[in-house]
């Protein structure tokens, strides 16, 4: 196949260029003509070329830069045509990888794909959900108020990821730093105290004699003891690869008290969101369990989710597979019955997303602005404890020196 550049008139008598594929120029002129473009100006190029052979091999689309995508491509298609909309994402893009997404999804929109397919062209660049949902959007003829909800769903998302992050940046360093100094005291101080308690003919503070111990342990045998942490965190992961472990793990998890907690909100309201502007976009619930139940990484929430869709499928109602799943809060059930008698399940899933993204954001806060304080006063107990066993013996010379 050959690329070619053009430049056509639409049926509008409106000026196009872009670039396709063809076996030589009559099928490249036939090719404009089956899209009702008269060709203007038709010549041998390589941007179709280039696009196609990089076909799947573009690499995953960071969260923000796939938010960013989507959010300029949604105000573009509201302006311009789909293809000229792609193209000036394509020339305006910053970054590699970015580009040549864009001219894969750009050379198969020009071969006659549909958006959704030609994203799904580009491997792991497009979420399954995101191409199921925009596919939706091409459907029912909605593509750019699904493309703005996609948008704004992957913005919260990336506006929550760097919340945690920063958050989660001085604590992380803190705890880092007081751990280097709790080993650098045991493995290096304590010993050097110590061989000044040799000489005494005095049984030592039962506290001095057990931090001389684990000095011992963690200068004699830390080797040993890294060796152990990470041959059990490899047997883990392996150990995780099987689906039975994985399950069980994942189930454990959600009874935790507060991961558990978090992890459920989270999930139900992607899932909300998700069935919202599904149904937002003319297509069933089913089909939006069904999606939604293959992006769970949590093998219990993803095995209740399917559930539910099995549960649908044979008839039954959304709120009530919901309930006998047992895993989502009892807010998302409430809403889903509700808007399900009262025939406007559309809005209130869209009002529980909104409620568990606010209470998962107000909790993750909370509990973060909770964690430097309490790394603080962990490692400083460990450090007083410390220093108290070494002040202990002085304490009982000087005593003794007095008496």
């Amino acid at each position: 196949m050959a690329a070619f550049d053009y430049i056509a008139a639409d049926a509008a008598g409106r000026m196009v260029s872009g670039s396709l594929s063809a076996a030589d120029e009559a099928a490249a002129r036939k090719a404009l003509a089956k899209r009702q473009l008269a060709p203007l100006q038709l010549s041998p190029g390589r941007a179709g070329a280039v696009a196609a052979s990089k076909v799947g091999k573009a690499g995953r689309l960071s969260p923000k830069a796939l938010a960013l995508t989507t959010r300029q491509l949604a105000t573009l298609i509201s302006v311009s045509p789909l293809e000229e909309a792609l193209r000036n994402l394509m020339l305006q893009a910053d970054r590699p990888n970015v580009r040549r997404v864009l001219e894969g999804v750009h050379a198969g929109v020009i071969e006659g794909r549909r958006l959704s397919d030609a994203m799904g062209q580009q491997g792991a660049a497009f979420p399954p959900l995101y191409r199921a949902m925009t596919a939706a959007g091409e459907q029912s003829g909605a593509l750019q108020p699904i493309l703005e909800r996609l948008a704004d769903g992957l913005e919260r998302d990336e506006v929550v990821r760097g919340k945690v992050l920063t958050a989660l940046v001085y604590p992380c360093v803190l705890a880092v730093v007081a751990l280097g100094v709790i080993v650098a005291m045991m493995t290096y101080i304590v010993p050097k105290v110590v061989d000044q308690f040799d000489s005494m003919d005095q049984t030592l503070p039962l506290l001095t004699r057990l931090v001389i111990g684990l000095s011992d342990l963690m200068r004699d045998w830390g080797w040993l003891m890294v060796l152990i942490v990470a041959v059990v965190v490899v047997a883990g992961l392996i150990a995780r690869r099987r689906e039975a472990v994985r399950l069980k793990l994942d189930a454990w998890v959600l009874r935790l008290p507060l991961v558990g907690r978090l992890t459920r909100d989270l999930h139900g309201a992607r899932m909300a969101r998700t069935l919202s502007t599904m149904i937002a976009a003319g297509l069933p619930v089913l089909e939006g369990l069904t999606i939604t139940a293959r992006t769970v990484s949590n093998r219990a929430l993803r095995r209740a989710t399917e559930q539910m869709a099995e549960a649908v499928r044979e008839g039954g109602g959304l709120s009530a597979a919901m309930r006998r799943a047992e895993v989502f809060p009892p807010i998302l059930v409430y809403m889903t019955a509700s808007g399900e008698s009262s025939g406007r399940l559309e809005p209130m899933l869209e009002r529980a997303a909104d409620y568990l993204e606010r209470e998962f954001s107000n909790f993750t806060a909370v509990m973060l602005s909770l964690l430097e304080p309490a790394i603080i006063v962990v490692m400083g107990g460990i450090v007083a404890v410390i220093v108290l066993s070494i002040l202990l013996p002085i304490l009982q010379i000087n005593t003794l020196a007095l008496g």
